[in-house]
Order: C-alpha cells, then structure tokens, then sequence
C-alpha cells in the first residue's frame, strides 16, 4: 500500500483559544504519512478525513509537543551567558539541546532557561481543512517525504 501525501490547511489555538499558527493565506502544510512529520495526534485523526472535510482536531499534549520536563529548566549564572541583557521571553540555541532554550526568569545573578518546546505540556486545537490527497510517488517514498505540489524539489 502507497502512503499518502495529504495537504491541509490549519489554524492552531490553545487552550484560551489564541491563534498560535495558521496556514491561512500561505500554502497549505504537506505531508507524507507514517514518517513523523507532524505530530501523531494530529496524523491520525487526518488520515480519517477525505478532501474537502473540516475538522476540529485536539490534540492532547501528550500526543503533541509532550508533557513538560522539569530537568529541562536550568539555572544558569548570569556571567556564563553569552551576552549580560538578558530578558525573559529572549531564546538561545544551545549545542546540546535541540530546542531552542526560552528565557524564563533573570534575578540579578542568575538566568532560568527551559528547553521544553514552548508548546510542551499544553493542549492544541487544530481546525483542519484538507486540500489534497494523493497516493505518494515512488520518488517521495524513496526521500521519504512530501514534495510539494507535482512532486518536484525546489531549490
């Protein structure tokens, strides 16, 4: 069985019902099924719609971004930063984290970082409308992902 490449449009809000992300106005995401491409509460209720079918989706946090860390928050002295103005909400890449640490707290000697994703722990809603779907070519299950409409890379 051919996986599918499904293109959608979405709008996601948490749980105050704030817009987060939205592909209204720009192209809609494309994915490859089965490959991780976008969070796997979100894949499975998409791979049950049909094109032209609108959907509120929740996604728990679980099955989004993950529960929060708690060893993922590091104080940090403030001389060991890179720079001395720090200000919460600024984020910074650290070599040994994948995500980019957010910020969260500067007293006058040290910088509180988190490296939870700043959706971890948080319950989305995504209002889904899919745009296309189509059996992925053997080129896209070769890459093993989507290339975007007519299925060619863009460089």
């Amino acid at each position: 069985m051919k996986p599918k490449v499904i293109s959608f449009h979405y709008t996601l809000t948490d749980p105050t019902g704030e817009t987060l992300d939205s592909s209204v106005g720009k192209p809609p995401l494309t994915f490859m099924q089965g490959v991780g491409q976008i969070i796997p509460g979100l894949e499975a209720e998409i791979g049950k719609m049909k094109v032209g079918d609108k959907k509120k989706i929740e996604v728990k946090a679980g099955q989004a971004y993950g529960e929060r860390d708690p060893q993922a928050v590091i104080e940090v002295p403030i001389e060991k930063m890179p720079k001395q103005e720090i200000h919460v909400g600024e984020q910074f890449r650290a070599a040994q984290h994948p995500t980019p640490l957010t910020v969260t707290k500067v007293t006058a000697t040290h910088v509180t970082l988190d490296a939870n994703h700043p959706l971890a722990g948080m319950d989305l809603t995504f209002d889904v409308e899919v745009t296309e779907i189509r059996n992925a070519t053997d080129e896209e299950k070769t890459h093993g992902h989507a290339h975007g409409p007519g299925g060619h890379h863009h460089h």
